[in-house]
This record gives C-alpha cells, structure tokens and sequence, in this order.
C-alpha cells in the first residue's frame, strides 16, 4: 500500500515537473520571440511588458553601483528625480546611466565613474528607472538570448522531459512484469489444483 502511494506520488511529481518544464520553457521561448520582434521590427531595445523590463550592464561606467554582467530590472515611471538610475535608448543602444540635471522634457545623465555629463536627452528617451540590480546574472541572461544559449535551453529542456517520460516508461514495464508473474503464479497454482 505505502508503495502504491510512493509510486502514485513519483508520477504526480515527474507529471507536475513536465508540466512546470513546459510553462517555463513556454515562457522562455515567448519572451524570446517578442523580444526579436521589438528589437528587429520596432527597433525598441528595451520591450517592457506590463511596464517592467531588463537591461544588462555592458560598461563599467557605473561603477561601483553596477558592475559588468549585473541584471538591471527597470520599471517605467511617470516622472524621474535627480539621483535616479534610469536607462535610456539612444539609436538602437541602451544606456544606464544616473541623471544629474532636469531640463525642460529632456534629462541629463552622467554614469556614477565618468567625469562628463552626456549630452542631454529627451524624456520620451528613458525607458524606466532602475528598481533592482542581481549582480553576474546578465553574463547568464546574454547567454540564454544568443541562438547557442537558446538551442541549449531547448536540448536541456528535452533531455530532462525525455529522461522523465524514460522513469515513466521503466516503472510502467516493472509493474507490468509483475502483473505478468502475477498471472503465470496464478494459472500455475489453478493448473496444479486440477
């Protein structure tokens, strides 16, 4: 009985975790997909669905409050202050940057290790202010989002769902190895009662 449970519960799980694999990797490959679309078609560097974004620090040029490779989560905001660590798309590059002057419609920024102000930008420029920094996490986040770090995202995924249907597979056909003897013992046992 504790062993039809035991095993009743590792299906449950290896079927949750498939389903969880699935999301996730749902998930990934959307963000993916939009993300191309925004950069290639829109020429936004920056999508920010539901108003939240990420940005990955390319520079040293805020140093010490971001370091290269740290993860930036930018939130859009409706109006900005001096100290503010926003992030702005200039062309099709992103900069994140604190701002130091307020103009009128426009922001002047300067990263926290440079000596120059840049020059100024208009407001409908900045993306958002910065709301979070996970430092080394952007070296994992470019990864993902290159076509080899996405081809192994998919290969794991793959391997994990096949080795999970394989545990599947391997208790299925004990079980029914078991059946079988089951039903040999049994038409043994009626066999020799004859």
């Amino acid at each position: 009985m504790t062993s039809d449970r035991s095993e009743k519960g590792g299906r449950a799980g290896r079927i949750v975790f498939r389903i969880a694999l699935i999301v996730l990797l749902s998930l990934f490959l959307g963000g993916t997909v939009y993300s191309l679309n925004a950069r290639r078609v829109m020429h936004n560097a920056l999508p920010m669905p539901f108003g939240f974004g990420t940005s990955v620090v390319l520079s040293g040029s805020m140093e010490p409050t971001l370091s290269v490779n740290d993860l930036v989560v930018i939130r859009a905001a409706d109006r900005y202050d001096v100290g503010d660590v926003v992030v702005y798309q200039t062309g099709h590059s992103l900069v994140i940057h604190r701002i130091v002057r307020l103009e009128d419609g426009a922001v002047v920024t300067r990263g926290d290790a440079n000596n120059a102000e840049d020059d100024a930008v208009e407001l409908s420029a900045v993306k958002g202010r910065m709301v979070l920094a996970v430092p080394f996490v952007g070296l994992l986040v470019r990864l993902m989002q290159s076509v080899p770090g996405t081809l192994i995202v998919i290969a794991l995924a793959v391997f994990l769902m096949n080795r999970s249907w394989k545990k599947e597979r391997e208790e299925d056909n004990r079980q029914l190895d078991e059946i079988k003897d089951e039903i040999r013992r049994l038409k043994e046992q009626a066999e020799q009662e004859q």
